[in-house]
């Protein structure tokens, strides 16, 4: 397949097919976000999408183009949970069987929720690519009709109709910042987009910990990547396909990588600033613009993508806990003080004045590097941000306590 497999003609009468299915979703000017990025910043909400996720558009397109035949034979696909649901409520719409491969420690309300569309779930390895493998063994031994999440044209064209409504919602976009796993949205976008407006920069955003299609575009061939496991479950795609590397090798403009705590913080950001819940895949394109991480986007307009919201919440007290760290929100402070009457109170006496405020404290005489007639107090702090963790540290330095912050 080549590029010329996906072109603006098919991304409209993609939209065609959605009419009534997928939601034009609001694109909202953030002051917040654009106050970091040093650029003004309008998200495009797919996490208020129906699903919960921007994958509902190509799954739709994908089973609508099918023909009877190959919905008969039932549909298979394989998914980290977004696309998933996808397949799954357009399986339902047309009355075929779904079935859904997906990674063994896929978020379990992305489990629960692929079930509630009437599919059947089965789980298999811990990435995207093993769950893939499974879904083409049982494909080819049930007959099943597989729909592909992102190497697809009629799956990417589905993505791009996002492009269609951004550049109507705001005809001067000058950047489109949108994440990336196995390449799919962001070649629907970038093929949409640079046919409407080839001045317009489409900037991708992948995970550091599964770099795949980043690694594969500078490298200039399909590189498979071992990477680790992310926040952003989403996108933690091994392997690029084919056809979305051919796209992103000719249209998208730079890819950009950011880390886990970058990550939570945006999610925390999106949560308390922005009054919206996204998952890890869906906050990695904020993520970028709020670390600096995307150039040449100084005091343009920019389109932020924020492409899902299916979080599991058993993990939010965790991602919010990063978030919190990662901003300089909550610290872990330890030191040893004298076992004497009044230390451990003298030695809050200073934090509490500070204006920090203690979470939690553990008070260890057994700690073998303690010497005798001592004791290890470790302290959980809430703080305002990093200067004042700076100068709660050297006030504590000033009155001769040696103190580690981590």
């Amino acid at each position: 397949m080549k590029e010329d497999h996906v072109n603006l003609q098919m991304i409209k009468t993609a939209r065609e097919r959605l009419q009534g299915v997928a939601q034009q979703t609001g694109l909202s000017y953030s002051n917040s976000v654009s106050k970091v990025a040093g650029c003004s910043v309008y998200l495009k909400l797919e996490n208020l999408q129906r699903t919960g996720s921007f994958k509902l558009r190509g799954a739709y397109n994908k089973v609508a183009a099918l023909t009877e035949d190959e919905r008969e034979k039932g549909v298979i696909a394989a998914s980290a949970g977004n696309h998933a649901q996808g397949v799954a409520l357009a399986a339902g719409s047309y009355g075929c069987k779904a079935t859904i491969c997906m990674p063994r420690h896929a978020p379990l309300m992305k489990i629960a929720a692929t079930r509630g569309y009437g599919a059947d779930v089965v789980l298999h390895g811990e990435f995207f690519d093993e769950a893939a493998a499974k879904a083409k063994e049982l494909a080819d031994e049930h007959g099943y009709t597989f729909v592909h999440p992102f190497d697809d044209p009629y799956v990417i064209a589905g993505q791009g109709t996002i492009a269609l409504e951004v550049l109507e919602q705001l005809p001067e976009t000058e950047a489109v910042v949108v994440p990336v796993g196995g390449g799919g949205l962001i070649s629907g976008i970038a093929v949409a987009a640079k046919s409407i407006n080839p001045k317009i920069k489409i900037i991708g955003v992948q995970t550091a910990n599964m770099p795949s299609m980043k690694e594969s575009v500078a490298g200039g061939a399909i590189q498979t990547y071992n990477g680790k496991a992310t926040l952003a479950d989403g996108i933690a795609v091994k392997t690029p396909g084919k056809l979305t590397f051919d796209i992103c090798s000719r249209y998208v403009d730079d890819i950009v990588t950011v880390d886990e705590g970058e990550i939570a913080e945006a999610i925390l950001w999106l949560i308390e600033r922005v009054k919206t819940v996204a998952e890890g895949a869906g906050a990695v394109s904020v993520a970028a613009l709020m670390s600096e991480k995307v150039s040449g986007v100084h005091n343009k307009k920019v389109v932020s993508l924020v492409s899902g919201g299916n979080i599991d919440v058993n993990n939010m007290t965790r991602i919010i806990n990063r978030g919190l760290t990662k901003s300089w929100r909550k610290v872990y402070l330890s030191t040893v003080l004298p076992d004497q009457p009044g230390e451990l109170v003298k030695f809050l006496s200073i934090i509490a004045d500070s204006g920090a405020n203690v979470l939690s404290v553990t008070h260890e005489r057994s700690q073998h590097s303690v010497g005798i007639g001592h004791t290890a107090v470790s302290l959980e702090l809430e703080t305002a941000n990093e200067k004042h963790v700076e100068q709660l540290t050297e006030t504590l330095k000033e009155r001769q306590y040696h103190v580690l912050v981590k």
